[in-house]
């Protein structure tokens, strides 16, 4: 495609007009933690601010829609008023206390979000997905004092209640309350019903008492989001108010850039996990600051997404690159969205113009960032990306981007380590000083582990696996989940059979890569160690996302560098043609290929 804008970037003046005084995107330059910082001069304090702000705007509106159930900001307020009051009386959860959220998407989910910042306790936002060690570990080590759980969750948690007198493990429990939020019977020790609980509370706390008694600023802590770690066990990323807030408005960057670079009662669908940042900190509060109605997704089913985004007018859609291709190749197509969205993961290079073709109505908006940015730190949208499909964008005004190669940034064109600096960036991993050192710069910039490279006109292309470069990090992007290899590896190595293991991504058309391993098994074990061995025991390891669609058992010796570390760039090859060949049988076999993990 092909596209003279009205605007030139080189002229600077779509950067100017969009950060002119006055405007949304106003910058001004400030002192944050040491640091001197580009920040957005009219940003909200706190999530408190920000959530009252909508609140008196859209009042009335509908907010949440999910299932049978429509409620509109005021009812979403109220309710979360109560439950800040059980909070703040029952628990005496005070500012700065950690509340943990570990349930599926629902209204609940949010109505505890907003609890948590009217009274300024910290969000813990864990991942609803993984197994119960790694799980157990997130909420213990945040010290949360009271923990929400969907049904599911409290099944998994049951036998960790720190109060529970009936248990079959032995293993510590977690010191914290906890309450279901998702029914009213009470079949688990020691975990209450919210319906129960809440019933004294019938009297909401007053909020302007409260702002005066606990004023809450921009360098408090907001919320703890996790992440993989090296280790295999999740690191929590702790934001404070303002870089949690920076993102609601890095989302809506693209948009207005590309307004102004062609001179010229809706909905959002969240599709997305609200425990990741792009549901909760991208769709879930662009949504609320342009007083949109949320439509809410238990999970991921594209015919059911369609029915809502026609029934409830959706304006903007999309997520990570396969729930896009399923709208795609849906009945929607023709459907006049204003915007659809990419994220969470590198999009094929056919999937945009496809889109474009099925949704012609709809912009094009592209978002590159990492839990530890809290979502948005680069983006493109409309035309911009529809002529760049391969690029991730540019940076948004408050933030920076550096390529770095051999400790020296490198000049435009030239693949390197992507460095990210801005007001958005972590304050820390949780309780992990050396962790933070590692990806943190004494001056601000968060080493992201990624490969990529800068154009004439600063949009970033984030390089793929043939990179000229060693991977600077193991990551396996499937679907928008980043998967630690450590963790798989970790998982096959639990095995004493298993002598070496490597995780690796196969390439996938939707989900963009698939989990698959390959394995040594130790030689008085060859005759006895098989795929089905191996799969079986590391589903009960992993989260589903995380277990390997295949496992190769290759009993050879791995190749190693000087330092000793497994070389993967031939075991990932392995495993590809291993992959491509199990794809042609299964075709052949019964008429498709074999699918991955749900």
């Amino acid at each position: 495609m092909s596209w003279s804008p009205k605007r030139s970037l080189a002229d600077s003046k779509p950067e100017a007009l969009l950060t002119a005084p006055g405007s949304i995107h106003e910058t001004q330059t400030a002192l944050v933690d040491g640091r001197l910082y580009k920040v957005y001069k009219n940003l909200w304090p706190s999530l408190r601010e920000f959530w009252l702000a909508a609140l008196t705007q859209y009042a009335h509106d509908t907010y949440i829609v999910y299932e049978d159930r429509r409620l509109s900001y005021r009812e979403v307020h109220d309710q979360a008023m109560r439950v800040a009051s059980l909070m703040r009386t029952a628990y005496n959860i005070q500012k700065g206390d950690r509340v943990g959220i570990c349930s599926r998407n629902s209204p609940e989910y949010l109505i505890i979000f907003w609890a948590c910042h009217l009274i300024g306790a910290v969000a813990v936002l864990a991942n609803a997905w993984l197994p119960v060690d790694p799980l157990r570990h997130c909420l213990s080590y945040t010290d949360c004092k009271l923990i929400f759980v969907d049904s599911e969750r409290a099944d998994l948690l049951a036998p960790f209640v720190s109060s529970s007198s009936v248990s079959s493990s032995n293993a510590p429990k977690i010191p914290a309350h906890f309450i279901v939020i998702d029914t009213s019977t009470s079949r688990w020790v020691g975990i209450s019903p919210l319906r129960d609980a809440l019933a004294p509370y019938t009297h909401p706390l007053d909020i302007e008492a409260l702002q005066r008694r606990t004023p809450i600023y921009p360098e408090d802590n907001a919320t703890i989001i996790f992440t993989s770690g090296t280790t295999g066990l999740p690191k929590g990323v702790l934001s404070t108010q303002r870089q949690f807030l920076t993102n609601v408005l890095n989302v809506l960057v693209g948009g207005f850039r590309a307004a102004l670079r062609r001179g010229d009662g809706k909905a959002a669908l969240v599709a997305v996990p609200l425990f990741h940042v792009t549901g909760s900190t991208s769709y879930s509060m662009m949504a609320t600051l342009t007083g949109m109605k949320i439509i809410l997704m238990k999970k991921w089913e594209p015919e059911e997404a369609v029915k809502l985004i026609k029934k409830e007018n959706v304006a903007v859609a999309g997520g990570v690159p396969s729930m896009v291709s399923d709208l795609i190749e849906s009945s929607l197509v023709g459907h006049p969205l204003e915007g659809l969205l990419f994220g969470g993961a590198p999009a094929p290079d056919s999937l945009v113009p496809r889109a474009r073709e099925a949704f012609p109505t709809a912009t094009m908006i592209q978002g590159y960032g990492l839990t530890e940015t809290n979502s948005i730190a680069v983006s493109a949208s409309g035309e911009d990306y529809l002529v760049r499909p391969k690029s991730t964008g540019r940076a948004s005004p408050v933030n920076e981007i550096r390529i770095v190669r051999d400790g020296k940034a490198v000049d435009r064109g030239q693949v390197g380590e992507v460095w990210l600096r801005g007001p958005n960036v972590m304050k820390e991993y949780w309780r992990d000083p050396e962790a933070t050192r590692k990806v943190i710069t004494v001056d601000g910039w968060l080493r992201s582990g990624d490969l990529g490279y800068l154009d004439e006109e600063d949009f970033l292309y984030i390089k793929d696996r043939s990179a000229p470069l060693p991977l600077v990090k193991d990551i396996i992007i499937r679907g928008g989940e980043n998967i630690d290899s450590v963790s798989v590896e970790n998982a096959l190595y639990a095995d004493p059979r298993v002598h070496e293991a490597a995780a690796v991504g196969v390439p996938d058309e939707r989900l963009g890569e698939l989990v698959a391993a390959v394995v040594s098994v130790k030689p008085s074990y060859w005759a006895s160690v098989t795929e089905g061995i191996l799969m079986a025991a590391v589903r009960t390891r992993l989260p589903r996302f995380a277990v390997p669609v295949m496992i190769v058992v290759h009993n050879q010796p791995f190749e190693h560098t000087p330092s000793g570390k497994i070389i993967k760039s031939q075991l990932r090859e392995i495993a590809k043609q291993h992959w491509e060949a199990r794809k042609r049988s299964s075709l052949s076999k019964y008429g498709k290929e074999p699918t991955a993990n749900l």
